[in-house]
């Protein structure tokens, strides 16, 4: 998927879970998604820096 699609996609999903919500709800939401952002950025930081994998799964701190 291009960067177009990928943000059309997530714009979509964006207005698709705000619709019938309040603004709390919303600004709720935004906080969640970005929270959740931050921590997937820090698991990939932490990978790379620790294990020293780039990208192989392998060596994951994380690994299940």
């Amino acid at each position: 998927m291009d960067g177009c699609s990928l943000n059309l996609s997530i714009s979509a999903l964006a207005c698709a879970l705000a619709q019938g919500r309040s603004n709390d709800e919303i600004s709720l939401l935004a906080v969640f998604f970005t929270q959740l952002g931050d921590s997937l950025e820090t698991i990939a930081a932490a990978n790379e820096i620790c294990c020293n994998n780039n990208g192989n799964k392998s060596n994951n701190i994380n690994t299940a």
